[in-house]
């Protein structure tokens, strides 16, 4: 594989070293996202190159960055490698998205959340490591399996559950739950990812150093996957974390029937069926599934299980969840993994300029555009330097 890449920038980066780590554990609540002056990383930024490692195949394709298998050198370990274009980014306006998905990812601390482990750069990319799972998406399951059986289903949906509780308890806000960003481990346990389009909410414990920066964007913003997102975006209202939880019901469908609930020919179709609520149980599926899904998919978040009075201890009491022991979810056998000798690469966006980069032959799987177009509001450029080694990460 060919990466485009330059002689890394000599450069000493005075942010990370004026700084000290923040405490999660210790944040008060506040009113807005708490800024500090003294920060660094618990993912340090390394002054690797990308010429020490081994590249593998691609693992998924999104707007603005692809992520490969990449084998460390010296080491032997493998990792999961995001690889970012600085340029597309600053023409993307994407800049704070990168930047608060790192700040974030390092601060959070959950066993159902994808780790970041460390970062570098060149003069031209951003790159992100994080731990490797083996198991691929869950999207690679339902593909593969052509849908899932209920009892698998009711396991990934609550490690899922068990992961947004974490998410939204310490004030975050996903925004693009779907089965492309849930990542199996080696033996099948759920790890959420891409935290790109992540909202950072009022009484956070997250800490935000003062190069996050703020874009100017609001909860309001149209972040997300076409056919994940709830009614209420679409009509300008703001997302919360009931709009999580209706991206919780559309995974959930997708996994027992094989394809997202307003699943149509067109964008523009799929905002009308999502608006109006034209949803469709098939036959099979069980009383509890179809009753779960139809609260999760509730018109107005407010009542939406999970998010309405009672909160998450109602949702994981739902009669779709008998049987499942919460306070062992992580020491449960997880579903078998579903192998396929072919390697596919997710991509995520149609007009990803990362597709220049895919080895010839390689197998690719092109999911309808209306599931997996990202959409976002437009926000002011920035006037710094997308070359300055500090204006990223």
């Amino acid at each position: 594989m060919t990466v485009r890449r330059e002689c890394r920038e000599s450069s000493t980066n005075e942010f990370e070293a004026r700084v000290r780590p923040p405490l999660l554990g210790n944040s008060v609540r506040c009113s807005a996202p708490p800024r500090m002056s003294n920060f660094t990383f618990r993912a340090p930024q390394e002054n690797f190159t990308v010429d020490d490692f081994e590249l593998g195949p691609v693992l998924g394709v999104g707007s603005f960055s692809k992520v490969v298998g990449a084998k460390k050198k010296d080491t032997g370990q493998v990792y999961a490698l995001k690889i970012m274009d600085k340029d597309f980014i600053m023409k993307q306006d994407k800049a704070s998205h990168v930047k608060r998905e790192r700040i974030v990812l390092d601060q959070l601390n959950h066993p159902g959340i994808v780790q970041l482990l460390f970062t570098f750069q060149d003069s031209l990319s951003i790159y992100m490591a994080f731990e490797a799972c083996e198991g691929g998406e869950l999207f690679d399951q339902i593909t593969r399996k052509g849908r899932v059986i209920e009892s698998d289903a009711r396991f990934y949906t609550a490690e899922i559950i068990d992961a947004m509780e974490y998410l939204h308890g310490i004030g975050l806000i996903h925004r693009d739950i779907k089965p492309e960003n849930v990542l199996l481990t080696a033996d099948g346990h759920v790890k959420i990812a891409d935290f790109g389009s992540v909202m950072v909410t009022e009484g956070t414990k997250i800490i935000l150093p003062p190069l996050a920066g703020d874009s100017g964007e609001t909860a309001c913003s149209f972040e997300g996957s076409a056919a994940y997102i709830p009614p209420e975006v679409l009509n300008n209202s703001t997302a919360t974390i009931e709009s999580d939880h209706w991206a919780l019901g559309c995974t959930l469908y997708q996994m027992l029937s094989g394809a997202s609930p307003f699943q149509d020919s067109s964008d523009f179709l799929v905002f009308k069926r999502i608006k109006a609520r034209n949803i469709k149980f098939p036959s099979y599926f069980s009383d509890e599934a179809t009753d779960l899904i139809d609260k999760l998919l509730d018109i107005d978040p407010r009542r939406r299980l999970g998010a309405a009075p009672g909160g998450y201890p109602a949702l994981k009491m739902h009669p779709f969840f008998k049987g499942i022991e919460w306070s062992k979810l992580r020491e449960a056998s997880p579903p078998k993994i579903a192998l396929d000798s072919n390697v596919f690469a997710s991509v995520d966006s149609f007009d990803s300029r990362w597709q220049e980069f895919l080895e010839p032959g390689s197998a690719l799987f092109w999911r309808q555009r209306l599931r997996n177009c990202v959409y976002s509001q437009a926000r002011k450029c920035s006037s710094s330097s997308p070359t300055d080694p500090d204006y990223f990460i």
